[in-house]
């Protein structure tokens, strides 16, 4: 039963490391045209990553089962 969730905690994290490249990206643009505040977009990707990741880690914790 442990492994059951194996493939869909790694598409999480997947989709989380998309999700951090994709704030990345926003920041890098940010920094290029002159912002100096985070991007909007940024914050919104960044606790959507850690959603996703704490999602993965759930799925990972058999200690309560």
């Amino acid at each position: 039963m442990a492994g059951e969730f194996d493939d869909i905690r790694q598409r999480l994290d997947g989709i989380a490391e998309e999700l951090a490249d994709l704030a990345i990206v926003r920041l890098r643009e940010s920094i290029d045209a002159g912002g100096t505040e985070l991007p909007v977009d940024e914050k919104r990707l960044t606790r959507a990553r850690r959603a996703v990741e704490k999602a993965s880690h759930l799925l990972a914790d058999t200690s309560d089962g």
